[in-house]
């Protein structure tokens, strides 16, 4: 998961400068690149789909591993500026569902031997996930800038490769269950993913701010705060320490409050922190905004994939990959948030908008959470 982290947060932010400078593609056709993250949620739900029905969740992972690899490589060569666009729905959209699988074969080894434990191994692989995002966009600059951006690709398709490596040959598969068991056995119901559809719909709403904070925020403090490079960068980077913090908690913390009620609390910080974005007008308000922000993240980080696979227990692979993948669809969200957003708000007012929709999803998880809606 750090590998994962690492290779992906490195190419993310260095992708558009590829496209223009390397590819010659124009700001606004290197800008619709990122609406092929919407082929994620539906690569993922069929690799899920498919992992549930076969049990074999590792041999499914190397395979979207290497796609991963077989993308990003095709990308460090590409000539032609629509190929980055086939590879990203045909390739990198597979192995978006590498993570899936990974947390899904976690769940199985775990369910065989229950424990008060298990939940914090879940927390310290999804810390090393984050921990790898914080490495990952620093490491990912300095190869561009020393080396160049196709050589930049090169290390994420070798990291994403490497994925494979440390798991050697093991391969536990899960038992199917016996005909006469209760319940669909590989295959969820649309019925059945009611509930995980509809907390996956609430999380999309609170994690649709980010990528309206990082297209804009470095915007605002440059130009608006004429704030330094070094207090930006300060700001940008003090949200990854604080979700690394606040996650070894966050699991007795959810026993305590109940998870929902937890996740409740953190879409409310969620709120206060786009509005500390919108308003602070200072230095000290965009910290505050973003240490907010990391108690957000550290609590959904680690409790959003729990509670996805408990609200769907007999296909966790499809609940893990419709849960990670939503991701893309807050990207999207976001994106054309932002886009039209600061174009009728303008900056700082266009995070009132994030802030709406956190507060929306604070009011569902808050219902869902009284009415036991999210029963697990």
């Amino acid at each position: 998961m750090f590998l994962s982290g690492l290779g992906t947060s490195a190419a993310a932010p260095q992708l558009v400068p590829f496209l223009v400078k390397e590819l010659g593609a124009s700001l606004p056709l290197a800008g619709f690149y990122y609406l092929t993250s919407l082929a994620a949620p539906v690569a993922g739900y069929f690799v899920g789909r498919y992992s549930d029905h076969t049990g074999n969740r590792l041999n499914l992972f190397r395979l979207c591993a290497v796609a991963g690899f077989l993308g990003w490589a095709g990308l460090a060569i590409s000539t032609a500026v629509w190929v980055p666009f086939i590879l990203a729905v045909v390739l990198l959209a597979v192995s978006g569902a590498t993570a899936s699988q990974i947390f899904s074969a976690v769940h199985d080894e775990l369910s065989v031997r229950p424990d008060d434990a298990n939940e914090s191994v879940v927390a310290i692989i999804r810390m090393a996930l984050t921990g790898g995002w914080i490495v990952g966009p620093v490491l990912g600059a300095w190869v561009a800038a020393a080396y160049g951006l196709r050589p930049m690709l090169w290390m994420t398709a070798i990291c994403t490769l490497l994925q494979i490596a440390p798991l050697g040959t093991l391969n536990p598969t899960v038992k199917p269950k016996p005909k006469s068991a209760k319940g669909p056995t590989h295959h969820a119901s649309l019925r059945a993913m009611v509930p995980l559809l509809a907390f996956t719909g609430l999380f999309v709403l609170v994690y649709a701010g980010e990528p309206v904070k990082y297209g804009f925020l470095l915007i605002y403090m440059e130009e608006q705060l004429k704030l330094s490079p070094a207090v930006r960068g300060a700001v940008i980077g003090i949200q990854p320490f604080i979700e690394l913090l606040i996650m070894p908690f966050s699991i007795g913390l959810g026993r305590r409050l109940g998870n929902v009620w937890l996740m409740c609390i953190a879409a409310a910080l969620g709120v206060l922190a786009n509005l500390c974005f919108a308003l602070g007008a200072s230095a000290a308000g965009m910290f505050a905004g973003q240490i907010l922000m990391g108690g957000v993240w550290g609590i959904f980080m680690v409790l959003g994939i729990i509670v996805a696979q408990r609200l769907l227990p007999d296909a966790v692979a499809t609940a893990s990959a419709i849960f990670m993948s939503s991701t893309a669809l807050a990207s999207a969200l976001g994106g054309i948030t932002g886009g039209f957003g600061v174009a009728l708000l303008g900056l700082p007012d266009v995070f009132l908008l994030p802030a709406l929709f956190a507060g929306i999803a604070v009011i569902g998880l808050a219902m869902a959470a009284r009415t036991g809606r999210f029963k697990m």
